[in-house]
Parts: structure tokens; C-alpha cells; sequence
């Protein structure tokens, strides 16, 4: 009896160091995959951090309730600065913390879309600069930033749209870390969508979908352009992602995420992606 007893403890002991030593591979695995993209679980809604050799990016801020969850994320990582704060455009689900999160973390540099808005968030937005003293830089075509060796390129319409007009004024911000592509489409519509893909060749690895997972016949065009792997959707349980969206993300056999299931971190080494929920 007693050496069965000695045989337990020992395969016991070998499993628990197997499990140890598994979990410190993984651990040392993903200190490697140095580039990460948070997306906050934020509704329809966006909001984005990029970090690298901490250093930061935010695409989007998310509505005005998701300021203290977001200002809480920063204070519980040590975030004391944003690099760059990336406005897309200023409907309310992609500026409505921007006024808070400017009022209590340093900001760099603000980069927003050529389209103002008449709202109470925009206004809100327009003083937390004003009184910060931040001159924000309107982007049309092309405007190339860097994170770290990040390199990314923010591209604004140089045109005004005659319909849509708030969405299609989007800011469409692409990231390349070494032979990883990531983009990430904001609430661009149709021929917003159109004119991005007339006038640039590159290929992507990582999508974030336009307009929260809404139809848009030019969706399939934009996968049919792509080599994406991954896609993440920006939707909320009471306003669900298009059921075509996602068919047409299966049939190109893009793997996708939905925030609505709650926060998401995509990781990069700059030669392979790994996305955790």
C-alpha cells in the first residue's frame, strides 16, 4: 500500500512540474509577441489601444460611459501617456470618452477626420483640447506615424461624400510590424471602402470589420483584395452583427472575434499573430 501511495505522489509531482514547465513555455512564448492591439469590449463601439515598448496608440475612445473603464485599464497598466490619440471620425460610439481621457492622461498628438459634427460630445472634445492647449491635425490622404518600430499609416478622404457623410469621412489606419499587416477600416462604407482599395495594393493580415459588422456589399470586395487570417467585430448583444458579414467572413475562411463576447488582445512577433478572449 505504501508503495502504491509513493507511485501517486511521484506521478503526481511529475504532472504538477509538467503543467509548471508547460505554463513558463507559454509564458516566455508570448513575452516575444511584443505588439498588442486591446480592444475594449465597449458595445457597438470602438475603442482601440495599440502598445509597444510602452509606448501607446488609441483609435477611438468608445461612448461617454466608458471613460472610467477605460482610465481604469490605464491606471492598472501604468499608462500615463497616450502617443498618439487617433479620432476617426466623431460620431458618438468613436468619440464620446475622447473628452475625459484628454482631461486626465497627457496626450502627444491628436490626429482626427476632416468631418466636424454638431454634438455635445464633438463640443465636449473641441474644449478638452482647447484647454490642454492641443492643436488636433486634420488628416487627408496619407499621414505616416510610428510606434516604437510600428510603423503606421493613417489615411483620411480627400474628398467629401455626399452620403454617409460621417461615416465615410472615416480614418482608415493601417499598422505594419515586420511581415504582419494589420487594418483597421473604422465605420467606412461603401464607397469610402471603394476608394481605399482603388488606391492602395498592400495586403493584410488582421481586419478590423467596417461599421460594427453592418452590411456592406462592399465588404466582400475588401476580403476579395486581402489575405486576412483574423477579423475583429466591434458589435453589441442588442445591436448584433450582420449574419452576411459573418457568412462571408466563413467563406473566405477569415477566423473572426466578436468584442460583444467581451475584451480582446490580438498579439504580434511580427511574423505570426495570436488572439486571446
Amino acid at each position: 500500500m505504501k508503495k502504491e501511495y509513493l507511485i501517486l505522489i511521484i506521478v503526481l509531482i511529475a504532472i504538477l512540474v509538467g503543467v509548471f514547465m508547460l505554463e513558463r513555455h507559454f509564458q516566455k512564448e508570448e513575452e516575444s509577441y511584443d505588439f498588442e492591439i486591446y480592444f475594449f469590449n465597449a458595445g457597438k463601439a470602438d475603442a482601440i489601444l495599440l502598445s509597444k515598448d510602452n509606448k501607446y496608440i488609441m483609435i477611438d475612445t468608445g461612448e461617454e460611459n466608458l471613460s472610467n473603464t477605460i482610465l481604469t485599464y490605464f491606471k492598472n497598466n501604468n499608462i500615463t501617456k497616450l502617443d498618439y490619440l487617433i479620432i476617426t471620425h466623431f460620431d458618438k460610439d468613436h468619440v464620446g470618452s475622447a473628452s475625459k481621457i484628454i482631461d486626465n492622461i497627457e496626450i502627444g498628438e491628436v490626429l482626427e477626420s476632416n468631418y466636424p459634427k454638431d454634438s455635445i460630445y464633438y463640443n465636449n472634445y473641441r474644449t478638452s483640447l482647447k484647454n490642454k492647449n492641443i492643436e488636433a491635425k486634420v488628416i487627408s490622404g496619407d499621414y505616416e506615424i510610428y510606434l516604437s518600430d510600428v510603423k503606421l499609416i493613417i489615411n483620411g478622404p480627400e474628398i467629401t461624400y455626399d452620403k454617409n457623410e460621417s461615416n465615410n469621412s472615416s480614418l482608415i489606419v493601417s499598422a505594419n510590424y515586420k511581415n504582419n499587416k494589420f487594418l483597421f477600416m473604422g465605420d467606412s462604407e461603401n464607397q469610402r471602402i471603394k476608394d481605399f482599395l482603388e488606391n492602395n495594393q498592400e495586403k493584410y493580415d488582421f481586419l478590423k470589420v467596417p461599421y460594427h459588422g453592418h452590411y456592406l456589399k462592399r465588404f466582400e470586395d475588401l476580403l476579395n483584395n486581402n489575405t486576412f487570417k483574423y477579423a475583429v467585430i466591434t458589435s453589441s448583444s442588442k445591436e448584433l452583427e450582420d449574419s452576411r458579414i459573418i457568412d462571408t467572413l466563413n467563406q473566405y475562411n477569415v477566423k473572426y472575434y466578436l468584442t460583444r463576447l467581451g475584451n480582446i488582445r490580438v498579439l504580434s512577433d511580427g511574423e505570426n499573430i495570436i488572439i486571446k478572449q
